[in-house]
């Protein structure tokens, strides 16, 4: 990955604030982030997954893993050094989360207030897993922000839901539109598994997961309800983490095919390959930076790029290319400093 060069972070947000108060008056729908979510069980693997997140300078989110991370018995022992990495130093870039337990463990309310009281302002997410409805995805939510209010946060902690059961893909529609929540997270094992043989043990990895008509069906349906309610779909992890190959093949199926713009990774060698499947292609950048300049110096009226009609919803659609280049850290073609200042006609 390439970083921004000379067009720093600070002088985009401020465009971007300038810029949505015009295309999206409304507010934004849906906040762009990073398009990899690199899971990290043990204090090892967490501390080597900053080292990689720092030299690629914050363009991927980290899951410190507290359901599968800790042996039986050390679940506290880990939650609270989980805890110490993420309110450290180390976290300089803020996009570090955690999973907790799921809802109906011992371990789910433990796992909340330790994270929520220790490093409420900085946590990136809170993700948990085995949501098994529309109910109790409601009930985690306000639990989540309950505690956030407990704690006095300024802030309400981003939700992610890993739905893996039945009950959850039947409701994913209603489970998108809770207030709080920012991605949903396909569990493809555990789905597979659910199904008790039905769906045989290929379905957990491809070409076995995009032919499937049950998981088809099941991936489409929360990618349609995620975009509909401006949440983030998240792709599920390759599991032959071996095959850096397979891991970028995977993900840009998952793009491309079903409209996923979020991947799991499971390994350091699978990060790089979900990051540049996902990036946006150089020549839309190029293209959507003419077309932003060419619409900001005509104050945002009706443009003519190459003898086709762009306007303002054209816009947003460029405008989030761009967003979406910056966040991939891709070099941005563009004059970030002068968007933030209207044309002076």
């Amino acid at each position: 990955m390439v970083s921004l060069g000379q067009n720093s972070i600070e002088p985009f947000m401020k465009a971007i604030s300038a810029i949505d108060s015009i295309l999206f008056p409304e507010g934004r729908s849906m906040q762009v982030i990073p398009t990899c979510d690199h899971y990290a069980g043990s204090e090892k693997l967490i501390l080597k997954s900053i080292e990689i997140q720092s030299a690629l300078q914050g363009t991927f989110d980290i899951t410190c893993d507290l359901e599968d991370g800790a042996a039986v018995g050390d679940e506290e022992l880990l939650r609270k050094r989980v805890c110490e990495i993420v309110g450290s130093t180390l976290n300089e870039h803020q996009r570090i989360g955690v999973r907790l337990h799921d809802f109906e463990s011992d371990h789910f309310w433990p796992d909340l207030g330790e994270v929520v009281r220790n490093v409420g302002e900085v946590v990136s997410h809170i993700t948990v897993p085995k949501v098994n409805g529309f109910a109790q995805a409601k009930d985690i939510v306000s639990s989540i922000h309950q505690s956030c209010g407990e704690h006095k946060l300024e802030r309400r902690i981003p939700v992610h839901l890993l739905i893996e059961t039945h009950g959850g893909v039947h409701e994913v529609w209603e489970i998108a539109g809770l207030p709080g929540i920012r991605g949903l997270d396909f569990g493809l094992m555990d789905f597979v598994s659910a199904h008790f043989g039905a769906l045989r043990d290929e379905c957990m990895r491809s070409p076995g997961q995009f032919e499937h008509a049950v998981i088809i069906q099941a991936k489409a349906s929360l990618v349609a309800a995620c975009l509909a309610h401006g949440v983030t779909p998240v792709h599920n992890v390759t599991i032959d983490f071996g095959d850096p190959q397979r891991t970028f093949n995977d993900a840009v199926y998952a793009k491309n095919h079903f409209g996923f713009l979020r991947m799991w990774s499971i390994h350091p060698n699978q990060i790089n390959q979900i990051l540049t499947a996902f990036q946006p292609d150089p020549a839309e950048v190029i293209k959507a930076a003419a077309i932003i300049e060419a619409a900001h110096a005509a104050s945002w009226a009706p443009i003519r790029y190459e003898d086709h009609l762009h306007d303002r919803a054209s816009f947003r659609y460029y405008w989030s290319v761009l967003d979406r280049a910056r966040m991939a850290g891709l070099p941005l073609p563009i004059e970030i400093e002068a968007l933030e200042t209207p044309v002076v006609r």
